[in-house]
C-alpha cells in the first residue's frame, strides 16, 4: 500500500463523527477539491480509496444526508448525492463548489480548521514516498479555495505554496508538521523515521564525495609535483635547487602517494606541512621558469 493510502486509511478511522460541526467542516473540505463533479445539480465524489469513500458516506450520514448512491467502476469508487446539499457555507459557481465568507465564519476555531484541511487532503491530496522525494499536494476546484487553505495553514506556521489550483509542499519538515496538524499521528512517526534515515544517508554521501574530491585534489597535486621534478632533472637543472628542496623532491619521487605532513617527518631535519608545501612551490616555480625559457 502506498504512503498516501496509509495516511488516508489512518485519517478515515479518526473517531470524531459525534461532533456535527467537525463533520460538516471535514465534508466541506472534501467538497472544495477537484474530485467533485457537478452535473444536473447532482454532486458526485470519486476516489480510488475504499476507506475514503466509506469516510465520505459516514460524513453524509452524520449531517442527515442519506439519499446517495455508491458506484464502483474498476478501481474508481464514486458516490452521487440524490438530494440537494443545503449548506449555506459554500457556493456553487460554474459547476464548482467554492468557499464563501460564511465558510470562514463557520470554521472559527482550530478543530474546525483542522477538519476542513483534513477533509480536503482526504478529498484529493497525495504524498509521494518520502524515501524518494518530499512532495505533498492537494488539488482544489479553484484558486479561491486554495487561498483559503493557505490562509489557515499560515496561522499555524505551516508553509505551503500554490500553483494555480494546487497547494503543494516540497520540504520534509513542513510535510511532517502538516500531517501532525490534520491528525495523522502514525504517519508522522513513519515519515520522521524515513527522514532521519534519508538525512543520514545524504550526510554520509556528502562526506564520501567531499573526501573523494579532496583525495583527487591531493593525487593531482602529487602528480604535478612529480612531473615538475622529472622535468627539472631532464633539463639537468636539478643541482641548481637548494639542498633542502632537492631532499623534498627526491622523497616525493620515492613516495608519490603520501601526504605532505608525512613527507615532512621523513626529512633529515623534519618540518611541518607548510614547510614541505613551500619547498614544493619552489620546485613548481623553478620548473615553470624553465619551461618558459625553453
Amino acid at each position: 500500500m502506498s504512503f498516501s493510502k496509509n495516511i488516508k486509511e489512518e485519517l478515515s478511522k479518526i473517531s470524531n463523527l459525534a461532533n456535527k460541526d467537525i463533520v460538516k467542516a471535514e465534508l466541506i473540505g472534501y467538497l472544495i477539491t477537484n474530485n467533485i463533479d457537478i452535473k444536473n445539480n447532482k454532486i458526485k465524489y470519486s476516489t480510488e480509496s475504499q476507506y475514503n469513500i466509506n469516510r465520505f458516506a459516514k460524513l453524509l450520514n452524520n449531517v442527515n444526508i442519506s439519499k446517495y448512491e455508491i458506484d464502483i467502476q474498476g478501481k474508481i469508487f464514486s458516490i452521487t448525492l440524490k438530494e440537494q446539499l443545503d449548506f449555506n457555507e459554500i457556493d456553487i459557481i460554474d459547476s464548482k463548489i467554492v468557499i464563501n465568507e460564511k465558510t470562514k465564519k463557520f470554521c472559527n476555531n482550530e478543530n474546525l480548521e483542522k477538519a476542513i484541511i483534513r477533509g480536503s487532503f482526504l478529498g484529493s491530496g497525495s504524498i509521494n514516498n518520502p524515501e524518494k522525494i518530499y512532495h505533498m499536494e492537494i488539488i482544489y476546484s479553484c484558486e479561491k479555495n486554495v487561498d483559503y487553505i493557505l490562509e489557515i495553514l499560515s496561522k499555524y506556521d505551516i508553509n505551503i505554496k500554490k500553483l494555480n489550483s494546487t497547494a503543494y509542499m516540497k520540504d520534509g519538515e513542513e510535510i511532517s508538521k502538516f500531517l501532525a496538524f490534520i491528525g495523522a499521528s502514525s504517519a508522522v512517526l513513519k515519515f520522521e523515521e524515513i527522514r532521519v534515515i534519508r538525512d543520514m544517508r545524504n550526510n554520509v554521501n556528502r562526506l564520501v564525495n567531499c573526501e573523494t574530491a579532496n583525495l583527487n585534489k591531493t593525487i593531482n597535486a602529487a602528480l604535478k609535483q612529480i612531473e615538475d621534478i622529472k622535468f627539472i632533472k631532464k633539463m639537468k637543472k636539478f643541482n641548481e635547487l637548494p639542498q633542502n628542496v632537492q631532499e623534498v623532491a627526491n622523497l616525493r619521487l620515492e613516495n608519490p602517494d603520501i601526504p605532505l605532513a608525512e613527507l615532512g617527518k621523513m626529512l633529515s631535519t623534519p618540518v611541518g606541512k607548510s614547510g614541505v608545501n613551500y619547498r614544493l612551490k619552489v620546485i613548481s616555480n623553478f620548473a615553470e621558469e624553465l619551461r618558459m625559457s625553453h
